[in-house]
């Protein structure tokens, strides 16, 4: 028996990806290096704007995102592409570096892009961190977390107050009162389950 859903159960917080000219939310975040410069790995899906940045500007960051966080960051930066707005236009933040670390976060680190390795979905980052700072002792958000609260934490509108039904991995919107039984998410490929109404 292969169950996939098993994944969930890894322990990762959630963060806020950056770079020059845009972000995302991320949750495949660790640490596999130590010394004064530790070796941070990041991954990222291959559709993501965020990607593209990353491999032009060679530079990321990494905000850590608490409990209390702001659910606008999360609606930002986890539901909507860089394609299409500026994500720091209503989001409190401060350059660090020449990246934006966003604020009222646990803390952040800055990593220069040492390498990557692709696969099937995703882009493995690898980087090495030069600059980071604690900014509050506030508890971290866990993936887990996240899955139980994401009904208060995702507060996307649209206009005229129309039901529509948004996945909880990838952020795509399916417009209508229902959601077919059989639906697959063109965006990730995931079934019905990991859809909430709004």
């Amino acid at each position: 028996m292969r169950n996939v859903d098993v994944t969930s159960k890894i322990t990762h917080g959630m963060y806020v990806l950056t770079t020059k000219g845009g972000g995302c939310i991320v949750d495949a975040v660790a640490q596999v290096g130590k010394g004064e410069k530790p070796t941070i790995i990041v991954s990222v899906n291959k559709k993501n704007f965020t990607n593209q940045l990353i491999k032009s500007n060679q530079k990321f960051a990494l905000s850590i995102i608490g409990k209390k966080v702001n659910p606008k960051i999360i609606e930002t930066f986890g539901f909507k592409s860089s394609r299409e707005i500026d994500k720091f236009k209503e989001i409190e933040y401060r350059e660090v570096d020449g990246i934006n670390i966003i604020s009222n976060t646990l803390g952040y680190l800055i990593c220069d892009v040492e390498g990557f390795v692709e696969n099937e979905t995703h882009t493995v980052f690898f980087g090495q961190m030069f600059e980071g700072d604690i900014t509050s002792d506030d508890e971290v958000m866990t993936y887990h977390y996240y899955q139980e609260h994401k009904e208060e934490l995702i507060k996307i509108t649209t206009k005229d107050n129309k039901t529509f039904w948004v996945c909880t991995l990838c952020g795509y919107i399916y417009d209508g009162e229902n959601l077919p039984e059989n639906f697959v998410c063109p965006k990730c490929k995931q079934g019905p389950e990991y859809f909430i109404r709004k």
